[in-house]
């Protein structure tokens, strides 16, 4: 039986970028997400994470604790997840799973202020709001418009 790799979640450093640069991201995912290298100008209040396996990069999103958290949820002490990616040579294996079911650790451990994720997901990408309800988001009703089509708002308490 093989052994599971070991998944961990990190702050984005020097050493991750030569793989997160050559994530290979499909057209059909493209459009819902950013790829890992045009992520590399953030501002203040926005924190790129890295999911490794094994210590290798194979996942990237980016946690916001910016005013634009404001846009989809009331609770001062939430933050935004957005950008989620898996490199597409990775996918398949459950790393988004296993990324995602990291992070309330992650974020009780980083940032024990926060109590509350949201994300905003498109309406017509199935296979992201499957995976975010398997590890724990929940639909809040609420809708927004994006450049794409209808987005659905989901969180998760921490």
């Amino acid at each position: 039986m093989q052994k599971a790799e070991q998944i961990q979640l990190e702050f984005r450093s020097a050493e991750h970028l030569p793989i997160l640069n050559e994530f290979e991201l499909p057209d059909d995912q493209v459009q819902f997400t950013a790829h890992p290298k045009e992520a590399l100008n953030l501002v203040e209040g926005q924190f790129p994470i890295v999911i490794l396996a094994d210590d290798h990069p194979v996942g990237f999103f980016i946690l916001h604790a910016t005013e634009r958290v404001k846009e989809y949820t009331s609770n001062s002490h939430a933050m935004l997840l957005t950008t989620l990616s898996i490199d597409h040579r990775q996918q398949r294996k459950g790393y988004a799973r296993r990324g995602m079911l990291a992070l309330p650790s992650f974020i009780r451990s980083q940032f024990p202020s926060c109590d509350e994720v949201v994300l905003v997901v498109n309406h017509k990408n199935v296979p992201a709001q499957q995976l975010y309800e398997r590890v724990g988001f929940e639909d809040t009703g609420r809708r927004r418009m994006g450049p794409i089509g209808e987005q659905w708002v989901m969180n998760i308490s921490i």
